[in-house]
């Protein structure tokens, strides 16, 4: 059995880092096989501390890790400053990449890795885990449910946490030349994948960035919002901070029904998430109560988001591995939308807040 697990390895030690090797380890389908780092014994205290198998491989530099044949495929948790060339070089090593969101600083870097991986005919997928919980699945049923939801007219998302001021200081998320993109690369990556599941990811028209965005001394964004618009008269508005308490909601209002999540990057518990759904929801006579009320929608699962993550891309893999399939381009397709909607997002702020056209 061992022999048919896709080998992982990990491209430098990250925080994040830990979070999906114990994905990796949990996924049934996939090994944890090797961590990466610039310091031999920085991998190695990694590895330590973070479970990996007695069998697991530690390297010294990256590059050892993406030349070595036995490792399939490779997360890397980088920053996206140095995404396109670990990507690019781990795709012609024919490594199939899992990547940190967001998976680049414009979509021109993104398409570069792109053109990587279809040439050496590797599986892309980025590390967005809650759209794997089989809560969005039955969260994605009922948006497009005609009768219960009907056509989408609004989306409203949120992600936003308060950071300490050691965050806001030392973070690589506040570097300029590290994560250039700041809470809009990490937080408003969610809320933007949120808003292009609702509108079964149809791409916006046009994006118009809230005034006022909260920049640090080195123009990084702390604190930013949007609004989008679709030729069909939907709209949708976002906002993602560092700088609020920690709050991750999506509402979702359609023509019958209406959608509330509270917890959708991280539910509250790791193995079960719920959700609010209604459907021609009505006042009492006197406008005292509600007649009708959202109902409760809970969803279990045997396997955190990350690990479901980890097993689709190596079913994925396996898939090209072993029955010589072509890559699944669905995970590529909406990694780019995603980061097409957040280039726009960034042109309106540069541009004094006015309106982006999408082109695809």
């Amino acid at each position: 059995m061992a022999e048919t697990l896709i080998q992982i390895g990990v491209v430098g030690c990250a925080d994040i880092a830990r979070k999906v090797s114990r994905a990796i380890s949990l996924a049934p389908n996939a090994a944890l096989c090797g961590v990466a780092s610039r310091s031999h014994d920085k991998a190695a205290a990694f590895a330590a501390a973070n479970g990996f198998p007695l069998s697991a491989k530690v390297y010294g530099s990256y590059e050892a890790l993406l030349e070595d044949p036995t490792v399939d495929a490779v997360y890397i948790p980088l920053p996206t400053s140095l995404h396109l060339h670990w990507a690019v070089l781990a795709a012609q090593n024919n490594k199939h990449l899992l990547l940190e969101k967001p998976v680049a600083l414009d979509v021109a870097q993104f398409d570069r890795i792109l053109e990587a991986c279809e040439s050496s005919g590797v599986q892309f997928m980025d590390n967005t885990m809650w759209v794997h919980n089989p809560r969005t699945a039955a969260m994605a049923h009922f948006l497009n449910d005609a009768q219960r939801f009907g056509n989408l007219k609004s989306v409203r998302t949120c992600f936003t946490f308060g950071a300490d001021p050691d965050y806001l200081k030392n973070n690589i998320r506040v570097k300029p030349d590290l994560d250039g993109l700041g809470s809009l690369g990490d937080q408003g990556w969610y809320c933007i994948r949120a808003i292009l599941l609702a509108a079964n990811y149809e791409l916006p028209k046009t994006v118009v960035a809230s005034y006022e965005p909260v920049l640090n001394k080195d123009g990084v964004i702390l604190d930013c919002g949007a609004s989008l618009y679709w030729e069909d008269g939907k709209v949708a508005t976002f906002h993602c901070s560092f700088l609020a308490n920690l709050t991750m909601d999506i509402t979702a209002i359609g023509t019958r029904g209406t959608l509330h999540v509270h917890d959708f990057v991280v539910p509250y518990n790791e193995k079960e998430a719920s959700f609010l759904a209604g459907t021609d929801t009505s006042f009492n006579d006197l406008v005292t109560g509600w007649a009708k009320q959202p109902n409760k929608h809970t969803v279990t699962t045997h396997l955190p988001q990350e690990a479901l993550l980890v097993r689709e891309f190596a079913r994925l893999v396996a898939q090209i591995k072993f029955k010589n399939s072509k890559p699944d381009k669905k995970w590529p397709t909406i990694s780019r939308k995603t980061q097409l909607v957040l280039d726009a997002v960034k042109a309106s702020i540069q541009r004094g807040f006015e309106p982006v056209q999408i082109q695809e």
